[in-house]
């Protein structure tokens, strides 16, 4: 623990500016019961973070725990070397009172830095950015502005998004709202679609990934620019809490973590496409549950939506599919393949599938073993498409050009290269259209989540005792 001290001390005088900036937002701050302590955090050998169940922030999946906010809480945890602690909420009213009260050490929700915020509050150094879109349901009056705005507007209370309405109150008098404790942010998107109010807040993030499930979701206007997004500490606690934090943000800044979570949980859904959406989720429902069955017999490995959803990107789950180049069924594959993993009849949907998740789990096995999930999932996605060749050239030229060849939010960037002669004439196997995998891979991604969220939401309907 005292070497940790130590350690600190090497950043005074970034830590100094830091400091000067906080404490002048935080004069006149009401004085907090139980400031967190860095030195009692590491004689418990515990980081307790507090943070909102959600997609953004930390849920449970059939992994164990994930979220973006979860993963690199978990890498602050680790860097001061004690256990982490998740200490979630349900809504902001019953978060804020843990870090007054002590509960917990930080909060780590994806959380605005707002000047109101400001006055109550420290913050860690930004990580992300969030900009306010006001929503509508498809098909209803799209109002341009907020002096057209009419109807029903609810935001989630105590959010950023009630902050800046009260803001806004002034500049449009006739602008009125209604604030709820009942529903989180995700949850008024339904309250939208079912029609029980007409519009309400979403930040940027969240509703990139909840148009993938709800495509009718759309967007009016940006009522507010990009805001920073922070981890949020009680204005009394000591400022080697605030130290360590101001370190870990430089070297996760540094070293690429901050980049390779954001691509995990974000990369491959900032292109939404709603008339794939929406006819993808129709295909669930009408085409899916005649191949599921084959799916999970063959998807074992792999997680049979993960195999469904490369499947649907292949072929739009048609056993009968066709290319122009030649490739056929579930899985398209090519003459070659088939005949390689024991296919006999490529337009036999079992047999397709089969084949489909044997060559799939062979190009897994080819990627290097340092190389670990989901990286290792999209690299062996992008050989699936472009073959193995192609990617070892792709990740030759990242390496070269200063990447890293063993993280795909790096590959992909290089990916396209393959199309220019200037990089593919020093390849071993020469041109590639590299565009087309890094398509390949971000659909599939968006399929597979979606795919996940319907999949759990269906298995968590309570069937009603008669």
């Amino acid at each position: 623990m005292k070497n940790l001290f130590h350690k600190f001390k090497n950043i005074a005088p970034l830590m100094a500016l830091y400091l000067a900036v906080s404490v002048l937002s935080l004069q006149g701050c009401k004085e907090a019961d139980q400031p967190a302590n860095l030195q009692e955090i590491l004689d418990r050998g515990t980081l307790r973070v507090g943070t909102l169940f959600g997609p953004n922030s930390y849920y449970i999946g059939a992994q164990g725990s994930r979220g973006f906010e979860y993963e690199l809480a978990k890498k602050y945890a680790d860097f001061l070397g004690v256990q982490l602690e998740i200490v979630p909420s349900y809504t902001l009213n019953e978060l804020f009172p843990k870090i007054d009260n002590g509960d917990v050490d930080i909060l780590a929700a994806g959380l605005s830095v707002t000047p109101e915020r400001l006055k109550h509050y420290r913050f860690a150094p930004s990580y992300a950015e969030n900009s306010q879109k006001l929503v509508f349901k498809q098909g209803k009056k799209w109002p341009r502005n907020l002096s057209e705005l009419s109807g029903k507007l609810q935001v989630t209370a105590h959010s950023s998004h009630a902050e800046y309405l009260q803001q806004l109150k002034s500049q449009y008098p006739d602008l009125s709202w209604t604030e709820t404790d009942k529903f989180d942010s995700d949850e008024l998107l339904v309250e939208v679609l079912e029609e029980r109010i007409d519009f309400t807040i979403a930040d940027s993030n969240s509703l990139a990934i909840n148009r993938r499930y709800y495509p009718e979701i759309s967007v009016a206007f940006t009522l507010k620019k990009p805001e920073p997004l922070a981890w949020m500490l009680n204005k009394g606690g000591d400022d080697a809490i605030l130290a360590s934090l101001v370190e870990f943000f430089g070297e996760v800044h540094h070293d690429g973590t901050l980049l390779t979570l954001d691509e995990k949980y974000y990369g491959h859904i900032q292109e939404f496409d709603y008339v794939d959406t929406r006819t993808f989720i129709k295909a669930i429902a009408s085409k899916l549950p005649k191949y599921q069955p084959i799916f999970e017999r063959y998807g074992t490995d792999l997680d049979w939506r993960f195999l469904a959803a490369i499947s649907y990107q292949e072929s739009h789950w048609n056993p009968k599919a066709r290319s122009y180049t030649g490739v056929r069924g579930m899985m398209m594959l090519t003459l070659p393949t088939a005949k390689q993993m024991g296919v006999k009849s490529r337009i036999d949907a079992e047999q397709s599938i089969q084949g489909g998740a044997k060559y799939l789990q062979k190009m897994i096995k080819r990627i290097p073993d340092r190389i670990q999930n989901p990286d290792r999932r999209w690299f062996a996605l992008a050989a699936y498409n472009i073959g193995w060749g192609h990617l070892e050239d792709a990740r030759i030229i990242t390496q070269k050009l200063g990447g890293d060849p063993d993280r795909w939010v790096d590959v992909k960037e290089y990916l396209p290269l393959l199309k220019q002669r200037k990089y593919y004439k020093d390849t071993k196997y020469g041109y590639a259209r590299g565009d087309e995998p890094v398509r390949y891979v971000e659909n599939i991604r968006a399929y597979y989540d979606t795919l996940v969220f319907l999949d759990e939401k269906q298995q968590n309907v309570t069937i009603p005792s008669e």
